[in-house]
């Protein structure tokens, strides 16, 4: 079992980083691979409605966006998803906006491959703004018909300086029980599918 860790933040080894590898040690002491997959800070755009991908029915995008359709083919393989992103003026980056808009159009036009996948959101924090963040990330799950994962508190760490987050014990702690969480529910589904 594999989970695919998106990292929706420009910033590589900041807060949003270190909350998702908080969360991969929880899983791979249960024995699941993790992956990190770096989406922020690289050449992408949101959905420009062309309507391609809805004729195509292949659940990826048919404007120039290969970033995203990477990370599509990444999400279809894995067992389980997590997006991170920070919170940029109380919301989530435009980066994690533009995967969630044409991720989210594409594999809807291909059936919802996604279905059933465990999944869960991860928000690094300097103030306000995170259960919307949180939210924002969460619908998209939802409507692609994907089981939320939650934990012993909202998925969010508070820093704003790189390695701030390891100051915030609850949210570390937090991060933790959502690994843990995850694992349970992999393998609850593994178990099932057996039958």
């Amino acid at each position: 079992m594999k989970v695919l860790g998106i990292n929706c933040s420009p910033r590589k080894g900041g807060n949003t980083e270190i909350l998702l590898k908080e969360v991969f040690k929880a899983l791979e002491k249960e024995n699941i691979k993790t992956e990190l997959f770096q989406i922020g800070g690289k050449r992408l755009s949101g959905c420009i409605a062309c309507m391609k991908c809805k004729k195509k029915k292949d659940g990826f995008c048919h404007q120039k966006n290969d970033v995203i359709n990477e990370c599509i083919k990444k999400m279809m393989k894995a067992d389980a998803i997590i997006i991170g992103s920070p919170v940029y003026f109380a919301d989530i980056t435009a980066d994690a906006k533009a995967l969630i808009e044409v991720a989210g159009y594409a594999m809807r036009a291909a059936g919802n491959p996604m279905k059933h996948k465990p999944a869960a959101a991860v928000i690094a924090v300097r103030r306000a703004g995170a259960i919307h963040s949180l939210h924002s990330i969460n619908n998209f799950f939802l409507i692609n018909e994907m089981i939320v994962v939650g934990s012993s508190y909202w998925n969010v760490g508070i820093g704003r300086e790189k390695g701030e987050v390891l100051n915030d014990e609850e949210g570390m702690r937090t991060m933790k029980v959502l690994g843990e969480n995850m694992a349970w529910v992999m393998k609850k589904i593994k178990g099932k599918s057996k039958k």
